[in-house]
């Protein structure tokens, strides 16, 4: 029997986002996400020198190692990171975001936010959750053009490079998603 390719890759589709919607039930232990976390963090403060640069000015930095990102038409990501102070893991929290349009695939990457003042940094915890866009201004640096800066070009309120992507989608970026702190 033939199956037509544009149901293939529909019951693919909706095979991943089914199991990205199962992804946060089985959430990584605490011990378990600051390891993966730090890791994450080390080898981004390894490869690029900015961020080594910004993480010293840093008053925090919010590490999450690992989200998945997955549509249709109708998409949704999802992904748990913690918010290291002082070389110390202070707090644990989610990010997920839901977005619809022209899209489809599957995507796996990881994201640093550096918090470079106290004022950025309360805004994680003001109100619901924080959402990306609102508030504090965020510049998202890609890991290439983050050679290029330097102390004095940076300014903003709060930076963020996306590191690891893996997977079948075009375009990223951070709007959209709200970042929650997670009561464990």
């Amino acid at each position: 029997m033939y199956a037509h390719p544009a149901r293939s890759i529909f019951m693919v589709l909706a095979m991943l986002l089914s199991a990205f919607i199962v992804a946060p039930a089985v959430a990584d232990s605490t011990t378990e996400l600051d390891h993966k976390s730090k890791a994450a963090l080390d080898r981004l403060l390894a490869k690029v020198p900015a961020a080594r640069t910004l993480n010293a000015k840093a008053s925090a930095v919010l590490v999450f190692p690992s989200i998945t990102k997955a549509g249709l038409v109708v998409g949704g990501q999802y992904g748990e990171g913690v918010l290291w102070r002082d070389g110390k893991a202070v707090g644990h929290y989610s990010t997920a975001g839901a977005s619809y349009g022209l899209q489809a695939g599957a995507q796996k990457y990881g994201y640093a936010m550096f918090f470079m003042n106290e004022k950025a940094l309360q805004a994680l915890d003001a109100n619901e959750g924080f959402e990306v866009g609102i508030g504090p201004s965020i510049v998202v640096i890609d890991q290439g053009t983050g050679q290029s800066h330097t102390t004095t070009t940076m300014q903003d309120d709060i930076y963020a490079f996306i590191f690891g992507q893996k997977g079948l989608m075009a375009g990223i970026g951070l709007q959209g998603n709200k970042i929650s702190k997670l009561n464990q």
